[in-house]
């Protein structure tokens, strides 16, 4: 199987999982990411309640943290263990499984966060 000119080549290894098509390493190794630019905002975290896309469960998202992607998966660890639940972070967002907003929001100003709270 050939690959198109600008297709970005490989994107999932088996034995190493996702690559970066940039650099061709694993995502973990990634030596063109580690220069990438932190997210801008305005200095607020938002902290959300969801349930679209998501069967009637709600997720807890954190949005708008100036972290690097170790730091931000560090710190979602920390929010999950406080929460005493699961969740992931994905393009910059924390998202803790269930309603855990002022948990949450208590957790993140007691590290020195200006939070507020968005949604509904």
């Amino acid at each position: 199987m050939a690959l198109r000119p600008g297709s970005g080549g490989l994107v999932y290894s088996t034995e190493a999982g996702r690559m970066c098509p940039a650099c061709r390493q694993p995502r973990a190794q990634c030596v063109c990411r580690s220069v990438s630019a932190l997210p801008v905002g305005n200095g607020m975290v938002r902290v959300s309640r969801e349930t679209k896309g998501r069967a009637g469960k709600a997720v807890t998202l954190v949005k708008g943290l100036p972290l690097a992607p170790a730091e931000l998966t560090a710190l979602g660890k920390q929010l999950k263990a406080a929460c005493g639940s699961g969740g992931t972070v994905k393009d910059g967002v924390i998202e803790v499984q269930g309603d855990h907003v002022e948990r949450v929001m208590a957790a993140l100003v007691a590290q020195g966060y200006v939070v507020k709270r968005s949604g509904g």
